[in-house]
């Protein structure tokens, strides 16, 4: 009990905690975004795959917290701009990149819609980049407040969460 060791599997929760605080301090409107490189671990190991899920990885992920009439347009958005970077700055082709449109049951429980873009490996197609809604769902269960308040209107509300994802696989 004394030496058991936790590894975080996501760097996201560190930006729900600090929510209020950020936005406390910075007086940001909504919409607005935090993001957060850093080391993620999991135990999705597949050998023969060479290393593509390793236990121990290098993640970027972006929190863009939205107002949730926005939802969608925000989501619209973040879709278009994971495109341009992957074909326009990463010069990947199209025809290698795909869509795959997560239905119920295979979202993560907090996710209304998430969508993972894939690329077409020498060794199989395989997730690149993924981009969920989660809702309210993480900052409701940080805060039993709503953590958001709006300097010209006084409105306190939970914000929604639109979450672009970036990771890189690193061997142990």
């Amino acid at each position: 009990g004394g030496s058991t060791v936790y590894f975080r599997p996501e760097t996201a929760q560190a930006m729900f905690v600090d929510f209020k605080q950020v936005s406390d301090t910075t007086r940001r409107k909504l919409p607005f975004g935090i993001a957060q490189i850093g080391k993620a671990f999991r135990n999705e190991i597949t050998p023969g795959n060479f290393i593509f899920r390793t236990r121990e990885f290098e993640q970027m992920e972006i929190e863009y917290f939205i107002r949730e009439a926005d939802w969608e347009k925000s989501f619209e958005y973040w879709r278009a701009e994971i495109w341009l970077w992957m074909t326009d700055v990463l010069g990947l082709e199209k025809g290698h990149i795909h869509e795959l449109e997560l239905p119920d049951g295979e979202r993560a429980h907090y996710s209304k819609r998430t969508i993972d873009f894939e690329y077409d490996y020498p060794f199989g197609r395989k997730e690149l980049y993924g981009l969920a809604y989660r809702t309210d769902f993480d900052l409701k269960n940080h805060f039993k407040e709503p953590p958001y308040r709006d300097a010209e209107t006084g409105e306190t509300l939970y914000p929604h969460v639109i979450e672009p994802t970036w990771g890189v696989d690193r061997s142990l």
